[in-house]
């Protein structure tokens, strides 16, 4: 038996799967490149967080006004630096302290500065009459060097 004759056959086989694997890389990076020139490698990596949160309102006694506790339920941590609270379309809160006539209503900043988590409440608390019934309270996060935001918890005031 001649086992020379059985391996004589083999001389294209090489050269079709050459261009096949040239091909595929060739789609491939195209497909890469394609999805950084679009934008769409940006969003993919900054998908907004799926977060719950909790909302108690209430009045304060003495000069200052209504307040709002926000309490992070669950689901995704949240850098503080990326969330913003806003009481009809007026930013009280931004990630680093409070704005606009709203101050803390416990004394304490409880999400400056820190991963937000389940059980982490911030407390906000009007300085005069800036807050009523049927106002929105909008969580807002916002991603890192982009402008893409998000609405992560909304709610309507109830006193």
């Amino acid at each position: 038996m001649k086992l020379k004759a059985l391996f004589e056959d083999d001389g294209a086989v090489s050269p079709v799967i050459g261009v096949i694997l040239m091909v595929a890389i060739t789609v491939i990076l195209a497909a890469v490149i394609g999805t950084f020139v679009l934008g769409l490698g940006d969003r993919v990596s900054q998908a907004s967080p799926n977060s719950q949160f909790s909302f108690n309102y209430g009045t304060a006694g003495g000069t200052n006004g209504d307040y709002v506790n926000i309490t992070h339920d669950g689901g995704d941590g949240v850098e503080a630096d990326q969330l913003s609270v806003q009481i009809n379309s007026s930013t009280a809160w931004n990630g680093t302290g409070y704005e606009n006539n709203f101050i803390s209503a416990g004394g304490s900043d409880g999400w400056s500065g820190k991963k937000i988590t389940a059980g982490n409440t911030l407390d906000i608390q009007e300085d005069g009459s800036f807050m009523s019934d049927g106002d929105t309270v909008k969580v807002i996060w916002s991603a890192s060097g982009s402008d893409k935001t998000a609405v992560v918890g909304e709610s309507e005031v109830s006193l």
